[in-house]
This record gives structure tokens, sequence and C-alpha cells, in this order.
């Protein structure tokens, strides 16, 4: 799993933090991760569950509300509603560089926000909340006794886990007004609920009061003994392990273009660095990128590099159907590729024509690697079928590339 750090702007136009973590193999879709109330996206159960959830195909952008972790902006300001205004900023996020998330997960208050944002989410498939509260009032319990100096002084400081924050007294007022259980009902979407029995913060009976509120299917699964920030990570594993499996009922039919699209290959800025661009194939998402020293941050191969693999697979793949068409008993095939420019008189293999052509040319090294008994002669066959790939055969040929251009407005990148 890849770990890229992002940033977007939230409901009220502060730059919030986040982090995607993005599988190495198959991606079956993104999920949207809500934090507890004054946590971080940087929380240990977190990043644990957003690891989980990677290693089973499942990108997830984790980020910090306003106010919070490494995000712009002043606490003090923020409410549930801000919150949920930023949950959607999200979502718009993934939706235009990425891909609208499937899912969303919410801890504790995130658990109540992502309940309230679900049926404004229409992409999303399956909603999963862990020691959620019923009402996003019960956070006030936080606050303990400071809600009446709040109350009546306008705002106080307030010590929680350790911390200091500034509460004010919309942030109450706004907590008061909000309906999560009028949303449950409302959002029509599968509905997974964690809760542990012995939660000191959230107690059990909201996780009652969710489910019953909530439409079927819905599911709920205790988490025994964890308490309220799964600081234990056996049962942060065990938490994300519930997730993964009860999500392969929502989650394991992708799309084979983006949605608006055509088949083929597509190519996007994603306006993180200088040159990363996203790469879609069907249901596959890619990464490009140029190395560090030239500018890039490295996050993926290079234009040359994805040349160089395409060489080298449709050369393992082809001496692969020869080897099984002779009954040849080969073991694994390994084709390394790389890419050089050189000065064409020095080409000692070239043409002639090509070596009086002046200038560079383009020479990919290839070194074929097989395992088992390969005689001289059949060393020659394997140089031969290497010849016969359909990419190598491209490459050393001229093709014709024809290109077309649109232009769409500046505030619609949702259309590229």
């Amino acid at each position: 799993m890849k770990t890229q750090k992002l940033e977007f702007a939230g409901a009220s136009g502060a730059m919030l933090a986040a982090r995607l973590d993005i599988p190495d193999g198959p991606l079956r879709g993104y999920a949207l991760f809500a934090h507890c109330f004054t946590c971080s996206k940087d929380l240990r159960a977190v990043r644990r569950i957003a690891g989980d959830l990677g290693a089973a195909g499942i990108a997830v952008l984790r980020f910090d509300f306003t106010g919070l972790g490494s995000s712009e902006g002043e606490f003090a300001s923020t409410n549930f509603t801000s919150n949920l205004g930023d949950l959607l900023s999200a979502a718009d996020y993934l939706r235009r560089n990425f891909e609208a998330p499937s899912v969303l997960i919410g801890h504790s208050l995130g658990g109540a926000a992502v309940l309230a944002v679900a049926k404004d989410v229409p992409e999303v498939r399956a909603v999963v909340t862990i020691g959620a509260p019923a009402s996003a009032a019960h956070a006030l319990h936080n606050i303990g006794s400071s809600v009446e100096a709040v109350e009546r002084d306008g705002e106080a400081e307030v010590a929680i886990s350790g911390r200091k924050f500034v509460i004010r007294k919309q942030f109450v007022d706004d907590l008061r007004a909000q309906a999560v259980r009028e949303a449950v009902t409302a959002m029509k979407k599968p509905l997974l609920i964690l809760h542990s029995p012995l939660d000191q913060i959230v107690g059990i009976d909201n996780a009652t009061d969710i489910f019953l509120a909530a439409r079927h299917p819905k599911s709920f699964v205790s988490l025994d003994k964890a308490d309220h920030l799964l600081s234990d990570g056996e049962d942060a594993g065990y938490a994300a392990q519930v997730i993964v499996g009860w999500l392969a009922h929502y989650v394991t039919v992708r799309p084979s273009a983006p949605e608006g699209g055509t088949a083929g290959v597509h190519v996007i800025e994603t306006g993180e660095g200088k040159f990363q661009n996203r790469v879609v194939v069907g249901a596959h998402r890619l990464f490009a990128d140029e190395p560090v020293d030239v500018g890039g941050q490295d996050t993926g191969p290079s234009p040359y590099d994805y040349l160089s693999i395409a060489l080298g697979a449709c050369t393992s793949m082809t001496l692969r159907l020869y080897a099984e068409r002779k009954k040849l008993g080969w073991g694994r095939i390994r084709v390394d590729v790389s890419h050089d420019k050189i000065h064409a008189k020095d080409c000692e293999d070239c043409a002639d024509e090509v070596r009086e052509s002046g200038g560079r040319i383009d020479v990919f090294h290839r070194h074929i690697v097989v395992e088992g008994e390969v005689s001289e002669e059949m060393r020659a066959k394997v140089l031969e079928i290497a010849d016969k790939c359909p990419v190598h055969r491209t490459l050393e040929a001229s093709s014709k590339i024809r290109t077309d251009v649109a232009a769409v407005p500046v505030r619609d990148p949702g259309r590229l």
C-alpha cells in the first residue's frame, strides 16, 4: 500500500490535510474516513483500519477536520454542520480527482457525521460506524460542566483528552439542533454498526438507538473488550477485518471505465506535485510521475518506465504462450528492461541509415531470464520469439498518432 499526502479546501475554504492510502494491487473502491471528536486522521486505530482496508483493495481517504490535526482553520469557529461540509468537500475531492467514495466510515462523532451526510453522497453503497453516538449532542458529554460556562459567557476554554480547545455557544447550539436518528432512517444505505459494550465515552445504548432507527440491510457487531478509541491494536485489527468481510457484499463490482468516459487509458493530472498523473485503465488505478531529481515526487513509474513495462510484460507473455504451445516445461520467466538515449552513430547494431541520420535514438535493453534448461539452440529461439512480441514490433516500426483537442471551463474539472 502507498500513502499519498494530499490537501483540499474544506467547507470554510481552509486547506484540510489528508492522507490517501492506496492499495498496490487491484482496487475495489474508495472509502472516506471521518475521525472522532477533536481527534485526527493519524490516530493509531484510524491508521490500522485504513492499512487493513488497503490490503483488501479498498483505498481510504482520511483527513483532519477544520482546525484539527494538520488542517488550517480555527476550531472555535467550527461546529457539527461545518464538519458535515468538510465531509462533503472530501467526497467531492475524491470524485473529481480519483473516484467518488463508495464507502463512508466514521468513528465516534465522525460516525454521526457520516450517518448525516450519507444520503447526500449518491455513490455511497455502504456506511460503517464505530462507537458512534445516536445524537450529535452526545459530544457535549466531553465538555461536562463547562457547557454552563459556554452558555453563560458565550465561549469557554475546555480541556478534552489533555488538550485545550475554545468552545463557543454556536457549537453547542448546533450540536443540539442535529437530527441524526432521522438521517439514519432517511439514508437508505446498508449499515454496519461496530460498538463496544465497555465503551465509557459513548454507551452501547447509542448503538441500539442507531440500529432501531436504521432500515435493513443493517448489521451490528460487538467489539467485545475494546475501549472507545480502540487503543489496543488487536481491537482495531478485528474491527478492520469485520469491515472488510462485510464490505465484500457491497464493493466488489467495478465499472469498466470512468463514469462518462470511454474504454482505453485515461490520464489526468492530480494537482499534487509538478508531474503526478492518475492513470485509469478499466478497473485499475495507477500513478505516473517523474523521479525526485527532475522535479517529481516518484509516486509512480515515469512515462518511459511505462514503455519499458509494456515491452517487458509483452515479451514475458509472448514467451509463455510459446512455451505452453511447445510444452517446454519452463518455470517462471523474468524480463528486465532499461531505457537509454544514445547518439545514432554509436548504435553498432542499427541499420546504416539510422546511424547516418544524426541525433539521438531510444535504446531499450532487454534481459530475459528463464527458469529451467535452455540449450544454445533454444536460447536463439527465445531471442527470435521475444522479437515477435507485438509491443517490440510497435516500438521498432513507425506508428501514427492521431490527436484532437477539447476544452472545458476552468471551474468544471470533473468533466476531465
